[in-house]
This record gives C-alpha cells, sequence and structure tokens, in this order.
C-alpha cells in the first residue's frame, strides 16, 4: 500500500513491488471480479470456519522480503501471528488470483514463479471471461 499526502489529505493507492518494480494496483478491479472475489471468500470462509485459518480478500499484502511484496486477490493465512501492519511474511496454504488483461500475464507468469519460491502450497488462477480455474499445486505436500 503506498500513502501519499496532497495538501492535508491522505490518499492511498495500492501498488506491488517484484523485483525492484513498483505495480499500481489502480483502477479497481471490475465489479465482475469483484464478485468472484466475494464468492470465492465466502465459500472458504464458510469451509475453514472452524479452523485456526483465516481467508483475506486483497486487503492483506504478502511479504517476499523487506522490499519486495505481492498483493494477492483472495489469501488463506493459517499463522495470524505473522500479521503484523497488514503485512503477513509466512507461508501461505492458498493464494487465488483473479485474472483480468492488465495483470493476466504478471499473474501467471512472473508472480506465479515468486509464490512458489515463497513455498505456497496451492495457486488458483481463475479466468472470468473464459470461465475457467487452474489450481497449481505448487509445492509437495507432506501431510
Amino acid at each position: 500500500m503506498y500513502k501519499k499526502y496532497i495538501g492535508n489529505i491522505l490518499f492511498y493507492r495500492k501498488i506491488e513491488k517484484i523485483d525492484g518494480v513498483i505495480y499500481d494496483m489502480s483502477p479497481s478491479a471490475s465489479v465482475g471480479h469483484g464478485i468472484i472475489s466475494c464468492n470465492i471468500h465466502s465459500s472458504i470462509s464458510n469451509q475453514i470456519k472452524d479452523s485456526v485459518c483465516r481467508v483475506f480478500m486483497e486487503n492483506l499484502d504478502f511479504y517476499l522480503g523487506e522490499d519486495e511484496w505481492l498483493v494477492p486477490d483472495i489469501i488463506i493465512v493459517c499463522d495470524p501471528r505473522e500479521i503484523k501492519n497488514g503485512r503477513y511474511r509466512s507461508t501461505l496454504k492458498l493464494i487465488a488470483e483473479i485474472l483480468s488483461p492488465s495483470t493476466a500475464k504478471r499473474d501467471r507468469l512472473l508472480k506465479k514463479q515468486k509464490y512458489e519460491s515463497a513455498g505456497v502450497e496451492e495457486l488458483w488462477l481463475i479466468e472470468p471471461k473464459g470461465k475457467s480455474l487452474e489450481i497449481y499445486y505448487l509445492r509437495e505436500l507432506t501431510e
């Protein structure tokens, strides 16, 4: 998240920083993107309501290092102690990215590679126009 004062008004912009490059996440995603995101969030929340895990929607930065972070559409966090100041710094069980024309290439290639390197267990790529879901198991499950 980027904060900037213009006069005495504080503005926020959602950004990602990957390999030293800043990606502006504005303007906001489409209404269809939001509906899909809410539906996934609700479904997952209902399934994990009795566990220690929690599902977050675009409001928790996933830090890969001090100066590199991603803003996934949906994440499942199973260690809430690792959430500090809107940032999460530990291994994630699941990340879901809802593809849009402006981010699809970055989500499919660059972010997928970063998630895999960070030890994320499972990645979902949702293609709204094609109404498809791709599921990637990024690391071997030992349990």
